[in-house]
C-alpha cells in the first residue's frame, strides 16, 4: 500500500475556472474552456466547474433567442467534448439548450469524450436586475428524462447525480447560481441522496457587499450538506451595460473555506483545492441527524438517478497534496482566531467548574500545583471560577508537594504561581510518607537501593493524590483535576491519581498543544501582574516531565516525557485525526508527512521564541506507532473511569459518557498492521 498518492486516501483535487468571457462567441469560449481543462488536468484536477452559460456568456439577454447563437453553443459544446476526451477529469460547462420548444439554462457534465448529463437550472431569478424568465424555462418544465444531443441520448433533469467509477465516495451534484439562494437549494436533496461534491455554475453580478453574502452561502450550504462545494462565477468579458462582474470563485468543505480567488481579474483564473472525501464520509456517518433527514425525505431522495462517470482516478505515480494542513489542528495559526479560541476555551472551563462548585454548594476548591503546564492551566481556571462567583481567590486551596525528583526550578515556579495568583498556598513534603509506604511494601529503595521503577514513581503520585483528597475532606471542597486530553489519549497518567482522578477535571478535553497557548494567552492578557506573567512564561520554557525519577540537569528535569511518548505536537496531530474522523493509520501518516516533512511548509502558530521543526517519515511513523499502541491497547481502562469535565472543542473528548466509548480490553493489532503495510511509493 502506498501513501503518497492523494487518491489512495480519499482526496480529490477540484477546481473552479473563471475564463475571460467572449460574449456571444461560443467557439472562442469553447477554446477558453479547453485551455482551462488542459491546465487543470496538468495540475491533477479531477473535477472542474466553469461559470453559468459559459459557452455564450450570461449577459446575452435577447440574443439567447437567436437560433444562430443556440446552434453555435451546441457546436461549441461538441468542440469541448472532443478536445477533452483524453483528459482524466470531469468538466461542468454551461450553455443555453432548446428542448421541447423551451429554452433551458443547463450545465453539461462532460468526461472522456461524452456528455454524461444535462442539469437545468431549477430557480430562475426574475427580480431587480434579473429577468431570466424572459428567456429560460425552469427545470421543473422538463418533460423528458433524456434528450438527443451530439448524436447520443443524454440524461436530462434536476435529478441527476454523477458517480465516479474510480472513487465511490465521489458523487457529484450540480446546481446553478440562484439555486443556492433559495430556502431549499437543490443541493440539499442531492446531498441527502449521496452527493459529496456540489458544483455551482454561477453568473452572480458584483454589487457592494455581495461577495461576503456569496461566501456565507457557500460555506453555510457546504456545512449543512456535509459536502464539498465548488462555486465558479462569471467574470471579465460579460456585458457591463448595467452591471459589473467580479469572477468570484470559492471552494469549501463542510463549512471550512479551502480556497478563494482574487476577484475582478481580467485574465483566466484556475482555483484548485484538495477535498477530503474521507472526512465528509466520517462526518455523515457520525451525524445521525443527516441520515434521519434523508429518511424523512425518502421519496424525494429516491427519485435521483445516478450516472456513472468513467474515470479510474489512477493511483499510479505521486500526486502530493496542495492542501496545507494545520500542524496544530487544535490551535489556530491566525493570531486573532487563536486569541478568540483561547477566550472561548477559558469561558467553557470556568463555567464548568463554577457550575460544579455551585451544584455541590462548595465555596472552595483544592488543587495540586507542580509548576508544570497542566496544573498551571487548572490553577488559572480555578482562580477565574472564583472571580466569576464573586468569591476570593484565597478560596483556592493550592498545595505543592515536592518528592524525590522535584527540581528546584519547578518548585520555585509553583511557589511563584501560588503567590502571584493570590491563592491559599502551602507546601507538603511527601518524601517522609513515601518512604513509609516504600518501607511498608518492602521496596528496595527503602533498603538504600537506587531502584526507580514504576512502583517508586507511583508511590509518589499516589501520595500526592491521597493528600489532595484528604485536604478536600478537610475543607469541604472538590479536588480540581489537572490531567489533559493528550495524556488521557496516551494513558500517560497513573490510574487513580491526580492526573487521572479528581472530583472535576477542567483540562479533560484540552490537548497539551492548546494548553501551552492558553497559558501564553493568559500571560499576555495584560490582566496579570508582571510577576504572574513571568512565572507563566517560565512554566512554558520548562521541559515536560512527571519528575518522579531523581536527577536534574541545568535546572531542567532529567525525565523528559516527550522522549518516551513522542513530541506532543505529533501526539495531538495523530489524536485529532484518529479520534475526530476515525482515519486509517496510513492516512494519518500521509497527512502528518505532508504537514511536517518540511519546516517551511504548513501553518504554524507563530510565537516569538518558538522553533519551527520538521519530522522525517521514519520519525513520524515511529511516534505514530507508539501512539496507536498506547491509544488502542493500553489506556482505555483509565479513560473509562475518568471524572467529569467540560468538552471544549469539536476535536472531541475521550469521556466514556461522551465522544469516546470503547472496550478496555481491545487490541491494537488491526491499526498497527495497517500502518506497517504502508510504504512510500
Amino acid at each position: 500500500m502506498t501513501f503518497d498518492n492523494l487518491h489512495t486516501h480519499d482526496f480529490v483535487r477540484v477546481a473552479a475556472g473563471v475564463p475571460r468571457v467572449h460574449l456571444a462567441d461560443p467557439m472562442a469560449n469553447a477554446e477558453a474552456a479547453i485551455r482551462m481543462a488542459r491546465a487543470a488536468a496538468k495540475r491533477g484536477v479531477s473535477v472542474l466547474v466553469l461559470p453559468e452559460l459559459g459557452l455564450t456568456g450570461y449577459s446575452c439577454e435577447d440574443l439567447f433567442h437567436q437560433a444562430a447563437l443556440q446552434s453555435a453553443a451546441v457546436a461549441a459544446l461538441g468542440r469541448v467534448v472532443q478536445a477533452t476526451k483524453d483528459l482524466e477529469l470531469v468538466l461542468a460547462v454551461g450553455l443555453p439548450l432548446t428542448i421541447d420548444g423551451e429554452l433551458f439554462n443547463v450545465a453539461a457534465i462532460v468526461a472522456k469524450g461524452r456528455v454524461l448529463g444535462l442539469v437545468p437550472k431549477s430557480y430562475l431569478p426574475n427580480y431587480r436586475e434579473f429577468y431570466e424568465l424572459r428567456h429560460f424555462a425552469p427545470g421543473s418544465h422538463a418533460r423528458r428524462r433524456a434528450v438527443e444531443l451530439l448524436g447520443a441520448s443524454v440524461p436530462f433533469g434536476t435529478d441527476l447525480l454523477f458517480r465516479v467509477a474510480g472513487q465511490p465516495k465521489l458523487v457529484i451534484g450540480v446546481e446553478l447560481c440562484e439555486d443556492l439562494w433559495t430556502p431549499l437549494p437543490p443541493s440539499s436533496l442531492a446531498a441527502l441522496a449521496g452527493a459529496t461534491l456540489i458544483l455551482n455554475l454561477s453568473a452572480s453580478n458584483a454589487t457592494v457587499g455581495k461577495s461576503d453574502y456569496r461566501r456565507s452561502l457557500v460555506l453555510g450550504q457546504s456545512a449543512r450538506c456535509l459536502a464539498a462545494y465548488v462555486y465558479a462565477g462569471a467574470g471579465y468579458g460579460e456585458s457591463t451595460t448595467d452591471l459589473a462582474w467580479d469572477g468570484h470563485a470559492l471552494i469549501a468543505e463542510n463549512g471550512s473555506p479551502l480556497a478563494e480567488n482574487e476577484r475582478f481579474r481580467r485574465e483566466d483564473q484556475l482555483l484548485t483545492a484538495d477535498v477530503d472525501l474521507g472526512r465528509l464520509a466520517a462526518d455523515r456517518e457520525r451525524m445521525t441527524s443527516f441520515g434521519a433527514t434523508a429518511q424523512r425525505h425518502a421519496d424525494e431522495v429516491a427519485r435521483f438517478r445516478h450516472v456513472e462517470v468513467p474515470l479510474a482516478l489512477s493511483t499510479d505515480g505521486v500526486l502530493q497534496l496542495e492542501r496545507v494542513y494545520e500542524r496544530f489542528p487544535f490551535v489556530p495559526s491566525d493570531p486573532a482566531t487563536r486569541a478568540e479560541r483561547c477566550r472561548e476555551v477559558y469561558r467553557i472551563q470556568v463555567q464548568g467548574l463554577a457550575r460544579r462548585l455551585e451544584a455541590t454548594k462548595s465555596t472552595k476548591a483544592v488543587i495540586g500545583v507542580s509548576g508544570g503546564l497542566d496544573s498551571t492551566q487548572a490553577l488559572i481556571v480555578a482562580c477565574r471560577a472564583m472571580d466569576s462567583l464573586s468569591l476570593p481567590r484565597k478560596n483556592v486551596i493550592a498545595v505543592t508537594m515536592p518528592g524525590f525528583a522535584t527540581s528546584d526550578r519547578t518548585l520555585d515556579q509553583a511557589h511563584r504561581l501560588m503567590t502571584a495568583f493570590g491563592v491559599t498556598a502551602s507546601t507538603i513534603d511527601i518524601r517522609p510518607s513515601c518512604r513509609q509506604m516504600l518501607t511498608d511494601i518492602g521496596h528496595p529503595f527503602a533498603r538504600g537501593e537506587n531502584v526507580f521503577d514504576t512502583t517508586f514513581e507511583n508511590v509518589q503520585a499516589g501520595e500526592r493524590t491521597s493528600h489532595l483528597f484528604r485536604l478536600a475532606n478537610l475543607h469541604g471542597a472538590p479536588v480540581v483535576g489537572t490531567g489533559d486530553l493528550s495524556e488521557l489519549a496516551l494513558g500517560w497518567c497513573t490510574y487513580g491519581v491526580g492526573d487521572q482522578m479528581a472530583h472535576y477535571n477542567v483540562n479533560a478535553s484540552v490537548p497539551k498543544t492548546l494548553i501551552r497557548h492558553l497559558i501564553r494567552f493568559e500571560a499576555a492578557s495584560g490582566e496579570l501582574s508582571s510577576d504572574a506573567s513571568r512565572a507563566l512564561l517560565d512554566v512554558l520554557a520548562t521541559e515536560i516531565s512527571p519528575e518522579l525519577v531523581p536527577g536534574t540537569k541545568d535546572g531542567q528535569p532529567t525525565q523528559r516525557t516527550e522522549d518516551i511518548v513522542g513530541p506532543y505536537e505529533l501526539v495531538d496531530f495523530h489524536l485529532y485525526y484518529v479520534n475526530r474522523f476515525g482515519y486509517r493509520p496510513s492516512k494519518v501518516l500521509f497527512l502528518a508527512w505532508n504537514a511536517w516533512r518540511d519546516a517551511a511548509r504548513g501553518t504554524w502558530p507563530d510565537v516569538p521564541g518558538d522553533e519551527r521543526r520538521a519530522y522525517d517519515l521514519d520519525t513520524t511513523r515511529r511516534w505514530l506507532r507508539i501512539f496507536l499502541q498506547r491509544f488502542f491497547a493500553q489506556s482505555q481502562f483509565k479513560r473509562s473511569a475518568m471524572p467529569n469535565g467540560p468538552k471544549v472543542g469539536s476535536g472531541g473528548s475521550l469521556s466514556p459518557r461522551g465522544d469516546w466509548r470503547a472496550p478496555s480490553d481491545s487490541d491494537a493489532t488491526t491499526w498497527l498492521a495497517e500502518l506497517d503495510a504502508t510504504t512510500l511509493g
